[in-house]
């Protein structure tokens, strides 16, 4: 199979069963998802679901967290991983988009990273889900997907993969392309015993087609 064939059954199957996917992060406005997409960093959305909603009562926009300090912060997230990183981050990104974005949270990308906290990762999530740009953030999932799939050849780092998948996904699929990857890599495509029998990739996966020889192999050889 060519790649672009399997980059085309792989997007049929997302658009045929996952056609409007979203991220499972609760949000409300751009501030909101920023906020959450921080606090997400190495732990899951689960927790952060439960720490966002008084967090964001107390301090709703840009402007009321920037006059917080982070230890006043650090109370509402304590119980995520890094808080009290986090918390600086959280109290610095405010201050830099009251400072320097008027308090709206920017679409570009590269803006994005300017902020505290905000790496190329958070950057391209916010402005793919918030502003449909078409980046692609690459987390574990996405990363360990695309690699079992066979969408990237040679990814050492996220970056890698990133170019790879953007340049074979058609532009206007992009921001999509994410949470397809990631929602199949939380709930099929697990790190650790991975559903392969609940795939629908499975016929053309490079992993699940490895495997199998594998296991024939074992077979004829006992």
């Amino acid at each position: 199979m060519t790649l672009k064939e399997r980059y085309r059954r792989t997007i049929e199957f997302f658009e045929e069963n996952m056609p409007v996917p979203e991220t499972e992060l609760t949000y409300r406005d751009p501030f909101g998802l920023i906020v959450a997409v921080i606090l997400s960093a190495q732990c899951t959305d689960k927790r952060v679901n439960i720490i966002t909603p008084p967090l964001l009562t107390k301090y709703p926009d840009a402007r009321s967290m920037a006059l917080a300090d982070p230890s006043d912060i650090y109370e509402f997230i304590k119980s995520c991983t890094y808080p009290n990183s986090k918390a600086k981050h959280l109290a610095g990104m405010a201050r830099m988009l009251v400072n320097e974005f008027g308090g709206v949270v920017p679409s570009d990308p590269q803006m994005l990273q300017k902020l505290p906290g905000v790496g190329r990762k958070t950057a391209n999530v916010v402005a793919s889900v918030v502003y449909r740009k078409p980046v692609l953030a690459v987390d574990t999932h996405v990363w360990r997907v695309s690699k079992r799939i066979g969408l990237v050849k040679n990814a050492r780092t996220p970056l890698s993969a990133e170019r790879q998948l953007s340049a074979n996904i058609p532009e206007d699929l992009i921001y999509k392309a994410h949470h397809w990857l990631i929602l199949h890599g939380r709930y099929i495509c697990k790190a650790r015993n991975p559903l392969c029998l609940q795939c629908g990739l499975r016929e053309f996966c490079k992993f699940y087609l490895g495997k199998n020889r594998k296991n024939s192999g074992s077979s004829s050889n006992t």
